[in-house]
Formats: C-alpha cells, sequence, structure tokens
C-alpha cells in the first residue's frame, strides 16, 4: 500500500431549492467527515437558511456567498423556489444563470479539484474544462426516473422502456404527455428545461446519483448504457433517525399530543412536500376524501401546495378535527413517520419522502403531480410497498372515492398487510447504514483516484 492521496476540495454548487440543498449538504457533510476540503456554495439568503455545520467539520466546510443578479418579475428576497410561486421560477432560473461570472471567479482563486453540480448548470461544464477542473453531475432523483427522462429527452425516443424486474416502469399516458410537453419548451429563462439537462449530463466527467443497486440495479445498469460514462450510485443518503429528546419545542408537543391519542397504525399522514403546486379543485377532492375514508389523519397544508380556494377556505373554517388535524406550518416529516400511530404516507411520491417513509417501514398511498414522481410511484408499486390513488389515464383526474378508497386500502383492509410488510422488509435495505456508508466511501475513492491530471 502506498501512501494516502492528498486530501481533496470539492465545490459543491446546487439548484436554489431546498429539495436539493438538503441532499448536496448531506453530501458535503459526509466529504468533510473523511477529511476533505467542501466549498458550499449558493446565495447569501440561502446560505443563511441551512442547517449549522457541525463543530468538527466546521474547519473543512467553507459556505460561499455569490449574490443572486436582479431580474425582472422576480421579486426582492426570491432565492429558492420557495420563495416564489411555480409559474415564477424561469425568472429565477434566469437570475441563476447570471452567477456564471462570479463562479468563474471563485474557480480561478479556489481551483478546486471537482466540481459537484446539478440539472441547472448548463453553462458551468466548459468553464470547469477550460480551467481544468473535473465535475460531477449529482442527481437527487431516483434512477428510475432520470433512466427515463435520459432516454425521452436524450434519445428522443418516443416510448422509452427499460426493465426493472419484475415489471416495466412507465408513466400513465397524461403523466407522458406533460413531461413530453413541458421539457422541450423554452421558458423565460431563455432555454428550455431539457437543454439543460442534455447539456449538464453531457458536459460531466461522471453521473453520481442518489441510489443504490438493490433497489435500482437494472435502471443504473440501463442509464450508464445510455450515457457512455460513469454512473456512480452514492447511496440513499438516509437521514438521521436520532431525534432529540428535548420535547420543548411547542409545535412539537402539540404534535405529539395529537398523535398519541391514535391508535397504533392508524392514522393517515398526508404531505405534498415544499415545492408540489396542486391545483384548487384537486386539493378540495384530497381533503374530502380523506373524510370519507373515515381515518384519521394528519394534514400538513403548505401555502404552496394550494392557494385556498372559497371550498378550502370554508372547509377549513368549519373543520371540527373530528377525523384530522390539519397542520398549517412546517412539521418534522421523519419524526412523524416513525411514530408508533402512522400506518401509511398519502404523499406526491417524491424520492426524498418515499425515502424517508421506507426508512421507517410506512408504506406510500401515491399521488403523483410532476417531473418524475408518476414514474417513483410506479417503481413503489412493483415493489409492492404502497399504492397509486386511481385517476382518469388521460387527463389524470381522480376523485374523492378513489382518495378514500386508496387511504383505507393501506390502512385498513387486507391488502394493507401486504404493503406493511413489503415496507418493512424494504427499511431494512434503506436503515442499512454500513450499506449506504460503503456506496459512499466507493464514490469518494473514484474521486480521489480519478482527481484532475492537472495539480492545482
Amino acid at each position: 500500500m502506498g501512501d494516502h492521496p492528498a486530501k481533496l476540495h470539492i465545490a459543491v454548487f446546487p439548484w436554489l431549492a431546498f429539495g436539493h440543498f438538503s441532499p448536496f449538504f448531506e453530501v458535503s457533510k459526509l466529504i468533510a467527515q473523511k477529511g476533505h476540503k467542501v466549498s458550499f456554495i449558493s446565495t447569501p439568503r440561502n446560505i443563511k437558511r441551512l442547517p449549522k455545520v457541525p463543530t468538527d467539520l466546521q474547519h473543512l466546510v467553507e459556505l460561499i456567498e455569490l449574490p443572486l443578479p436582479h431580474v425582472d418579475k422576480l421579486p426582492e428576497n426570491a432565492e429558492a423556489t420557495m420563495d416564489i410561486p411555480q409559474h415564477t421560477v424561469p425568472y429565477l432560473k434566469k437570475a441563476f444563470d447570471g452567477l456564471q461570472e462570479p463562479f468563474t471567479k471563485f474557480l480561478e482563486t479556489s481551483t478546486p479539484d471537482w466540481v459537484m453540480y446539478d440539472f441547472a448548470h448548463y453553462w458551468l461544464p466548459p468553464i470547469c474544462s477550460k480551467l481544468g477542473i473535473s465535475t460531477v453531475f449529482f442527481h437527487i432523483f431516483s434512477g428510475c426516473g432520470t433512466c427515463y427522462l435520459t432516454n425521452l429527452l436524450l434519445l428522443k425516443s418516443n416510448e422509452p422502456s427499460f426493465d426493472e424486474s419484475p415489471n416495466t416502469i412507465a408513466l400513465q399516458p397524461f403523466e407522458a404527455n406533460t413531461l413530453s410537453e413541458q421539457g422541450e419548451v423554452p421558458n423565460a429563462s431563455g432555454v428550455s428545461d431539457a437543454f439543460r439537462f442534455r447539456e449538464t449530463l453531457f458536459g460531466a466527467d461522471i453521473f453520481a446519483i442518489r441510489s443504490c443497486r438493490e433497489i435500482e440495479g437494472e435502471s443504473l445498469k440501463s442509464l450508464e448504457n445510455y450515457i457512455k460514462k460513469p454512473v456512480i450510485p452514492v447511496g440513499l443518503l438516509p437521514p438521521s433517525q436520532q431525534f432529540s429528546e428535548d420535547n420543548k419545542d411547542e409545535n412539537w408537543r402539540t404534535i405529539l399530543n395529537w398523535l398519541d391519542k391514535q391508535e397504533k397504525k392508524s392514522v393517515v399522514y398526508v404531505a405534498f412536500g415544499s415545492e408540489t403546486t396542486i391545483r384548487n379543485e384537486d386539493f378540495f377532492e384530497i381533503v374530502m376524501g380523506l373524510e370519507l375514508s373515515g381515518i384519521p389523519y394528519f394534514l400538513v397544508l403548505k401555502e404552496q401546495n394550494s392557494s385556498d380556494s372559497v371550498e378550502l377556505k370554508d372547509w377549513l373554517e368549519n373543520h371540527s378535527n373530528k377525523h384530522g388535524l390539519v397542520w398549517r406550518s412546517w412539521a418534522p416529516q421523519l419524526r412523524i413517520l416513525a411514530h408508533k400511530s402512522i400506518g401509511g404516507f398519502l404523499s406526491h411520491s417524491g424520492w426524498s419522502s418515499g425515502i424517508e417513509s421506507l426508512l421507517v417501514g410506512c408504506p406510500l398511498i401515491m399521488l403523483p403531480f410532476h417531473n418524475e414522481q408518476g414514474l417513483v410511484a410506479t417503481l413503489m408499486e412493483n415493489k409492492k410497498v404502497g399504492v397509486r390513488v386511481p385517476r382518469n389515464d388521460h387527463d389524470g383526474k381522480f376523485t374523492r372515492d378513489s382518495v378514500a378508497k386508496a387511504v383505507r386500502s393501506v390502512i385498513l383492509d387486507e391488502e394493507g398487510k401486504t404493503y406493511r410488510s413489503q415496507a418493512e422488509e424494504m427499511s431494512m435495505i434503506v436503515g442499512d447504514k454500513e450499506l449506504h456508508q460503503k456506496y459512499f466511501d466507493d464514490f469518494l475513492d473514484y474521486l480521489e483516484i480519478n482527481r484532475p491530471a492537472i495539480m492545482h
């Protein structure tokens, strides 16, 4: 064995969304734990909103602030997707593209060995190539979703297909139509999301993804075959289940008090993430379906999810809390999912939410709305860890009856035993710390062995 190689300097640069910050920040801490230097790059307001870097890692994690340029139609102080409605996001992308110059100056003075970047950074690979800096496109989405999108957007196939045993992963017709139409259309940023994805993917030296072969082996193999470059799973990055015993937080005390009164595995937890926008009529069908099911529910209602319609406002004002609790601020999702009263999770089928739910063996009730969520739902359905809410194949419409039926099938009906059993079995993979640490260690080994030939 020779000497250990010199420690790396890795710049980490996520897209301006908190669903992206979290996994990129987790990766930064894991890199620093191995003694490597990390420069975590974002805008000033976002840097201030990050969790604190652990004390023992602060000397290795540098937080770099790049001021976001002003763009017309983008509200002042809007620096992340959570700050704005969905239709304004293209203006945020336009402002983000204005970070090219300050980012280039950072690279010229800091000279990292690698840059880990996100889907939006189509202009970044040529800059790094010119400076002799290697690049990692770190994709926080599922392998099945990425494989489908790669086939659809890069290979221009109208019917992408690949096997994730024992079934084929596919979108429902209304999902496929929406994804195909939206992806290729240039938006207010000046380019389409499909263009961003293609350029970031083809420009990267390697492709890293939040996944593991035990769950998505076929997808990862197909993906590497499609893109003809290394595809490296970094593991699922499962969040810690070590919760603070300090129950002084008034919000948590209120939540815990309600959950403790419910029977074991009797409650459905309902949340749709911080960036999923749901039409008012659809959200009203969801809440009516929850009432119709007769199942106790804990519903997290965020401002981004629905712009309260008259019907919804009226329902909320007259809501008697007979069957459930509506929570209108931030909720500690993993802590709630881990509570003994939770028997199912009704969500948008986001990859991160799915990982959290399966980490604690909680079965899924899935109602996907955009991007790769439909593919994740199909994957989870194939793994028998949950069910989709039935919808119209052509327009995606669903009813309160279909919501109620799906909820009851997981929480009450006999078939729910299968979903619970499979979810608990899946938790053995998702919660295997050694497995996911090994994935990440292998990823870091690759970065060390393949560091740029030009030493900075």
